[in-house]
């Protein structure tokens, strides 16, 4: 399995050098050096993980890979706005880049004659008639985002067919600005970029500074192709020279969800998840929560935003116990050509069979004041609610869903065993995490424990980051 897990990262490392979607131009003899020394290294012997991973590489047939640019200043469930995409065949290890374009020119000037009924927040929110392969990646699993990314792409004139794309790989700009604090800066037509001003300059470039440069709208992502010049140009050999820092950093970001990989092919797949680095939605026996934002419409509003999700649970009278999720968003930006109001259209996953008793905070647009509706529905084997929030600028402000818990869960309480699974949202940065669990008896133990002080009482009380998914257990007496 150590083989895999090297020859994928070196494929993700590939990719992370081209990240600004411009065009391959290593040779075969750069690429083999890199696999054959790590392989050497690793001392790999297991002949069906080597088949497996020369089948990735296309040295049994060429394979094809749509990769997407998921803009995390720009949240979307399935790890942010897709911005711009390529679409790479390798073939014997050579890697040849197909199509490289903004999102917007597939989605304008592709098919118009495609059937596929958009999400109704996104008709409500966004004013769009149709499901947008900009808009694809609504399930925040990123297996089911990828299948409708692929779906819609095919159905708007993108290249090829369904059994033409043999995985799906997306990956936010994060990944970016950390490759640059290992690299350092790189110069673009007399511009630095840096890991601290990478993304914030990259996008007013391609939605402003395009204009500036007397380039035409449909022009203004070709700064990309430098970038990845530039990009590719450093890091085929600071690869080689820095390969562990490399290495650790490719699986630092698959494992705080900075990158995720769907592949169609189902042994890859099942080997994907079993790494965790496939950003599905796990299953699991006890309870569950996963927070999913969407921004709809207010620009790269989610850099100024700081989130914080609070989760409580509390005993009835009844027997029943009562769940409730609560984030609050702290706008730390202004209105200017990059954050405006926060826009948010948000839903938690939850386990099935939870009862929705109430939300608060939900509003019917951002310029009314009547509370907004709940909705819900089901997806990958969890109940969901949803609703809408709008945050000025220097504000802040919550939003919280009541639940009662399903009999399954108050169950597990009863008899004195509680488990917890805290999902990330693919892409987000910096969300902190309190949890504040009231089971009604006393404690014998958590993982993690909490701190001494607190122990002896009847709550779980413990604070963290969502920085990768997050699992939590409780015993108490029964």
């Amino acid at each position: 399995m150590q083989f895999f897990k090297t020859i994928l990262i070196v494929i993700l490392l590939l990719i992370i050098g081209v990240a600004g979607f411009g065009y391959w131009s290593f040779r075969s003899g750069n690429l083999q050096k890199v696999v054959v020394n790590e392989v050497a290294s690793q001392l790999i012997k297991n002949p069906s993980e080597k088949n497996l991973i020369q089948a990735m590489l296309g040295f049994e047939k060429p394979r094809t890979y749509l990769i997407l640019f998921l803009n995390n200043t720009e949240m979307r469930p399935g790890g942010g706005f897709i911005g711009a995409y390529a679409l790479l065949k390798l073939d014997r290890g050579v890697p040849n880049l197909l199509k490289v374009e903004g999102t917007e020119i597939l989605d304008n000037s592709g098919k118009k004659d495609f059937e596929s009924i958009a999400p109704a927040p996104l008709t409500k929110f966004l004013k769009v008639s149709r499901w947008y392969f900009r808009d694809s990646n609504w399930s925040p699993d990123f297996a089911s985002s990828s299948q409708k990314s692929i779906e819609l792409f095919l159905k708007q004139g993108g290249l090829g067919d369904r059994d033409d794309i043999d995985a799906v790989i997306g990956f936010t700009p994060t990944i970016i600005e950390e490759v640059l604090k290992i690299h350092g800066p790189i110069k673009i037509n007399g511009e630095e970029f840096t890991s601290a001003n990478f993304t914030e300059k990259l996008e007013y470039e391609v939605e402003y500074g395009y204009k500036d440069k007397g380039l035409e709208f449909a022009q203004r992502k070709n700064m990309l192709k430098d970038l990845a010049h530039a990009l590719l140009s450093n890091l085929r050999y600071d690869v080689i020279k820095n390969w562990k820092r490399y290495y650790d950093l490719s699986q630092r970001m698959l494992v705080e969800k900075q990158m995720a990989v769907y592949s169609q092919h189902i042994d890859e797949q099942n080997i994907l998840v079993s790494k965790d680095w496939a950003g599905k939605m796990k299953a699991n026996s006890g309870d569950y929560l996963l927070w999913a934002d969407a921004n709809l419409g207010s620009l790269k509003t989610d850099v100024a935003i700081k989130r914080e999700l609070n989760y409580s649970v509390t005993p009835t009278s009844t027997g029943k116990f009562i769940a409730t999720a609560k984030m609050k968003f702290i706008h730390k930006g202004k209105f200017d050509w990059r954050t405006s109001r926060y826009r948010d259209y948000a839903r938690i996953y939850v386990p099935m069979g939870s009862k929705f008793i109430k939300a608060v905070g939900t509003m019917e647009s951002e310029k009314s004041n009547k509370v907004g509706a709940i909705d819900q529905g089901m997806e990958n084997g969890r109940q969901w609610f949803g609703g809408f929030v709008s945050v000025e600028p220097g504000r802040t402000s919550e939003l919280s869903f009541q639940y009662y818990l399903p009999e399954s869960i108050s169950n597990l309480i009863i008899q004195g065993e509680y488990s917890l699974l805290t999902q990330k949202e693919i892409g987000t940065n910096g969300v902190m995490l309190t949890l504040g669990l009231d089971f009604g008896k006393k404690l014998t133990s958590a993982t993690p424990g909490e701190d001494a002080i607190k122990h002896g009482d009847n709550r779980y009380d413990f604070s963290t980051d969502l920085t990768q998914d997050r699992e939590f257990k409780v015993l108490m007496g029964k």
